[in-house]
């Protein structure tokens, strides 16, 4: 043993890779993603459940897990073990009842909620909840043991087999039960060869064999165990006998088993080694598994690189289109035209803006007379057309995303599972009237900064910072235009007699990349519905990469404790 604690290194780094184990990304049905999910549970459990709680008690009571085929006798066996009935059998299968662990009373601080099998509610009477440990006491059990009956590993109720697996994970110790009509079974040699490859510390019981047939199923029994790796693991026979009263076997029958177990609890060396032995092949194939985890990853990191890319490049293709328009002169027609043109009148009433500066202000300002001012109808139908735009584009973006996904298997199966992708957001709209109208006073909150020592002129006064806002706004429109319309010239003119050539090009480029910003800021959001579902190829490779980090940490951590610890060597 390394010492009653494990290192605060091997803690530390097992801790790591559960965290690890539980961030790996397996959400996409790629070929073997069901096996590979299979496995990262079971990491997990057995890391949660034994591993992590055993290091920090590693001096704590020999947990020997009792399980095996239905009908071997099990509770039968346990109950003659301790010498009385504190484990309750099933006439009927499968039995619907809490696992037992039966510890002795000065031992009962070690299986406290948060020790072994620390997310199974604890019980102490007998319950017909599967998921509950009931936690026995017993005098005649040995301090420093603790034996727990768990269900059938080959029940017909899969509660009951995913359960038996559970506990098993977090035994120190198998007494695997099996009989002479059951031992050469399928499943349960699964679970044998599964300890073989965890390295886990077995015990096997043949139980009720007759004794006509004890040396030829004993010896054939033996021969399958070498031949799979468990010949190092002691085999106890029990023959077929008559129960007393209490339904306990003979004393004799079970005399070997009782004395190997007490002699472990008695002998803290020889429980220590056999903790030390489990722990270590425990941690030795929880590594080399977690690598598994991360090699499946690849598949992974290979089909959400194929759906990340084509969404990528749908909204990017959706933002630039936005641009574009936004730049060409198409926000410019229908409404916003006639609005415009309505707002600054013909070319012959603008023709002098030096000159004109008094009948100017009174077609860009009302608020001496009271009238409704025009520079509000062409706000409003600047709005519209911009939200209109922006919704159009990311309607298309939708689209083309759920069908660009639809393409490929996994893609398809993500559609499936969630609603509405091939359509904007439900609050989009709402999202994207916000956005207009914040973009609309930023522009004008640019006029009043920008506009600093002229904000005093005569030509600034008369158009107002609305007026001006306006026909920046226009100007940047059709900014990508070559051969301008006399309006939007007007209005560049405009700006120009106020701000100079020089400061309206900046204005409008500030104005430009400010409303994009904004567009790309929404359009990101409506693109993450779908990176939520698959994962950015950089954060899975990232994932992946602290995976297999944190194996290597982990086995460097096992080495330092159990190797050059002393007393196992894998």
């Amino acid at each position: 043993m390394p010492g009653e604690h494990a290192s605060a290194e091997l803690l530390g780094a097992l801790s790591g890779l559960l965290g690890n184990v539980n961030a790996a990304a397996l959400a996409l049905d790629v070929p073997g993603v069901v096996d590979a999910r299979r496995v990262r549970a079971d990491i997990a459990t057995q890391l949660s459940d034994y591993v992590i709680p055993r290091l920090v008690q590693l001096d704590g009571p020999l947990l020997t897990v009792v399980g095996g085929s239905t009908g071997a006798g099990k509770s039968t066996l346990v109950n003659s073990l301790l010498g009385e009935r504190i484990t309750e059998s099933g006439v009927l299968r499968p039995t619907t009842r809490s696992p037992v662990l039966i510890h002795h009373p000065d031992d009962a601080k070690w299986f406290a909620p948060d020790r072994i099998l620390p997310d199974l509610p604890r019980t102490t009477v007998p319950s017909n909840d599967t998921y509950a440990l009931r936690l026995a006491t017993s005098t005649k059990i040995p301090r420093g043991l603790a034996i727990l009956d768990a269900p059938d590993v080959d029940s017909i109720d899969k509660g009951n087999r995913e359960l038996a697996a559970q506990l098993l994970a977090a035994a120190d110790l198998w007494l695997f039960v099996t009989s002479a009509a059951r031992y050469a079974d399928q499943v349960p040699w699964d679970y044998l060869r599964l300890a073989a490859e965890r390295s886990t510390s077995v015990a096997v019981v043949l139980d009720r064999t007759s004794p006509d047939a004890v040396t030829e199923v004993r010896g054939h029994l033996a021969r399958m165990m070498t031949s799979r790796g468990l010949s190092d693991s002691p085999l106890f026979t029990v023959p077929e006998s008559n129960v007393d009263a209490e339904g306990l076997l003979p004393a004799e029958s079970v005399a070997p088993i009782v004395g190997w177990l007490h002699d472990l609890a008695g002998n803290p060396d020889a429980r220590g080694k056999v903790i030390s032995h489990t722990l270590d092949g425990s941690i030795r194939h929880i590594v080399l598994r977690s690598h598994d985890v991360a090699d499946a990853m690849d598949a992974q990191i290979e089909i959400s690189e194929l759906l990340y890319t084509g969404v990528d490049e749908i909204y990017r293709q959706a933002l630039e289109s936005f641009t574009t328009q936004s730049t060409d002169g198409t926000l410019l027609r229908g409404e916003v035209q006639v609005r415009w043109q309505e707002f600054v009148g013909t070319g012959d009433l603008l023709r002098s803006v030096e000159e004109k500066v008094g009948r100017i202000r009174d077609r860009f300002v009302d608020g001496v007379t009271g009238k409704r001012t025009r520079s509000s109808d062409i706000v409003a139908a600047i709005e519209t057309g911009v939200f209109n735009l922006i919704v159009e584009q990311a309607e298309k973006a939708a689209a083309a995303g759920a069908q660009s996904w639809a393409e490929a298997p996994a893609g398809k199966t993500l559609l499936a599972g969630s609603r509405d992708l091939d359509r904007a957001s439900r609050d989009f709209r709402v999202k994207a009237e916000r956005t207009v109208r914040d973009w609309r006073q930023a522009v004008l909150e640019l006029v009043r900064t920008d506009g600093g020592d002229k904000r005093m002129t005569a030509k600034f006064l008369a158009f107002g910072v609305n007026g001006i806002g306006v026909a920046l706004m226009v100007v940047m429109f059709a900014d990508a235009v070559k051969d301008k319309d006399s309006t939007v010239a007007l209005g560049h003119k405009l700006l120009s007699a106020i701000f100079g050539d020089d400061a309206v090009k900046a204005l409008v480029t500030k104005a430009h990349a400010d409303l994009d910003a904004r567009v790309a800021a929404l359009f990101d959001a409506e693109m993450n519905r779908f990176v939520e579902l698959v994962g950015r190829p950089d954060d899975l490779k990232a994932r992946q990469a602290d995976l297999r980090e944190s194996a290597r940490l982990s086995e460097g951590a096992r080495h330092a404790d159990f190797i050059r610890g002393g007393e196992h060597s894998a």
